[in-house]
């Protein structure tokens, strides 16, 4: 090859090299691993129609889905029960899945500032530290809940939250929020208690839908917080993202969420971690809900 072919070669090659550049920055080649949230299938598991040991071969072979996100209150009375948790740990193994976080409720207000009360809510989610740690799972997912001015929340859920994540840091699991309602669905609120916190280990889970502020009357959401503002604020401390959807339109794309959107937020972060899939709708079933949004998100991941 004589000095002007190579310079040309040379040329093109960097000229593709950029190309790529450019495309990974703008969000339309960068993919991520899909895990499926097991809320997605609630109603399900609400009728008795599945249980949780059934969940780990539906993701698998339903979806095609090998990554699971465990709902606490579907093996409530099993966090210490280390018989059932080896069950579960031969079904995902059996299908070849993996763990990846427990999501816990109803164990107490993390952010609730009577401190003898936040004090029995962080030692309620020891249990599930421990059985996330026996499933392989590296992370819990936990609530900043409490009643107060936001002020008052967000030091009570700092030290909450401070607190349930030294302990789990002990055996290297993550504890993160989701804005899952009140002041954790103010992207900034959340994103300030994140920084009073302080700590690799605790983080956040951005859902693209739970951005609600306040509630009236049959549950209707009346004061909604930007979802793309929110998002681009908890991403940074994300350790995982929630892809919510509800409805779909005739071309398969989310009804109340611009996902193209969200993934060039999501892009231009620098996250790497796992998209969980948790269908909510009412209108598709919860099995074409969960291959609707499948399909959404390798169409915008640009791996289908």
């Amino acid at each position: 090859m004589n000095r002007k072919d190579f310079l040309r070669t040379t040329s093109v090659l960097a000229a593709g090299a950029l190309g790529s550049q450019s495309l990974l920055a703008a969000g339309k080649v960068k993919t991520y691993p899909i895990s499926l949230a097991e809320w997605s299938l609630h109603r399900a598991l609400q009728k008795k129609q599945i249980t949780n040991l059934d969940f780990p071969r539906i993701a698998k072979k339903e979806f095609g889905i090998s990554i699971v996100e465990y709902v606490n209150q579907f093996f409530k009375d099993k966090a210490e029960d280390t018989g059932y948790l080896n069950e579960l740990l031969t079904v995902c193994k059996d299908n070849g899945v993996s763990n990846h976080l427990i999501m816990c409720d109803g164990e107490g207000e993390l952010g609730n500032t009577d401190d003898n009360e936040r004090k029995k809510a962080v030692e309620n989610h020891y249990k599930w530290v421990h059985a996330a740690k026996h499933l392989g799972c590296k992370t819990i997912r936990v609530n900043a809940a409490g009643n107060g001015t936001a002020e008052e929340v967000a030091k009570a859920a700092v030290d909450g939250l401070g607190r349930l994540g030294e302990y789990a840091a002990k055996e290297n699991i993550n504890v993160i929020v989701e804005n899952h309602g009140g002041y954790s669905s103010d992207g900034k609120w959340l994103s300030g208690v994140m920084k009073g916190v302080g700590k690799k280990t605790v983080g956040t889970l951005p859902d693209f839908g739970n951005f609600c502020l306040k509630r009236g009357e049959n549950w209707k959401c009346v004061e909604e917080y930007d979802r793309y503002l929110g998002i681009k604020e908890m991403i940074p401390y994300a350790k995982g993202v929630s892809a919510k959807s509800y409805g779909f339109d005739d071309k398969g794309n989310c009804i109340e969420t611009d996902y193209k959107k969200v993934f060039d937020i999501i892009n231009a972060s620098g996250f790497s971690g796992i998209v969980g899939i948790e269908y909510e709708g009412d209108v598709l079933s919860e099995y074409d809900g969960i291959k609707a949004t499948l399909a959404l998100l390798k169409r915008v991941m640009g791996a289908a």
